[in-house]
């Protein structure tokens, strides 16, 4: 239960930034002209398809986690990760915004040209396809989510953390595509500016948990066995 709550509270806070990030995106989906039976069915297939992407995430991550959580290294992948996440957003939104790795780029471009692929398509699992392609999209408040996923330290618990939060995301995301509300550019202007408070504060958590200080809620004393996450205690 804790873990859902930490992966669907993290979720909701994204949903923020979904709405003023991915907007134009939720609003160019091709369903405005299918009937409103069918246009709930394509947005089910889509956001099942980003839901389904984030859970395989976790799945993978919570794997790869759970040995090293074997060998003690529980506080140090809770420390590395948030160190990792609060550097990354220092120097990209107070240093350079122009710097990204050249394999960045070409991932970026390779995802872009896999959502096209399926919005031209006619099938019906298309709209399927898109979510899991959108899933892969590089978003900062998904970094965040993946390093709360690795610090579960088993398979099962970093696919419910992933999944708890896709999961939150989608009330926002179908609201917005189906009223077809319009986020005003000062308001993105100030999502935007919130982005790196939200994603360091995260950071700053994750930190604190793996130093193990006892303070509840915050830094709160790790459990000595195998399975239990930095995240939900």
């Amino acid at each position: 239960m804790q873990i859902i709550i930490a992966g669907f509270g993290l979720g909701l806070l994204s949903s923020f930034h979904c709405i003023g990030m991915c907007g134009p995106l939720a609003l160019a989906l091709p369903i405005h002209h299918y009937s409103p039976l069918k246009r709930m069915l394509a947005l089910t297939l889509y956001h099942n398809g980003r839901i389904l992407t984030y859970t395989t995430l976790g799945i993978v991550l919570g794997l790869s986690s759970s040995s090293l959580i074997l060998v003690g290294w529980q506080q140090a992948i809770s420390i590395i990760s948030g160190i990792f996440i609060l550097i990354a957003t220092v120097y990209y939104y107070w240093i350079s915004k122009r710097w990204q790795p050249s394999f960045m780029n070409r991932y970026h471009v390779l995802v872009q040209k896999m959502m096209s692929s399926f919005l031209k398509s006619e099938h019906p699992l298309a709209f399927l396809g898109l979510g899991m392609a959108n899933g892969l999209l590089p978003c900062g408040m998904v970094y965040v989510a993946i390093a709360g996923a690795l610090t579960t330290g088993t398979v099962f618990g970093g696919g419910l953390f992933m999944f708890s939060y896709g999961l939150a995301t989608v009330p926002a995301m179908i609201l917005l595509t189906w009223a077809g509300l319009r986020v005003d550019i000062s308001v993105r202007n100030q999502l935007k500016k919130l982005m790196p408070v939200m994603i360091s504060a995260v950071a700053i958590i994750l930190i604190l948990r793996g130093l193990n200080l006892g303070i509840p809620f915050i830094s709160p004393a790790l459990a000595s066995h195998q399975g239990d996450a930095i995240l939900c205690h």
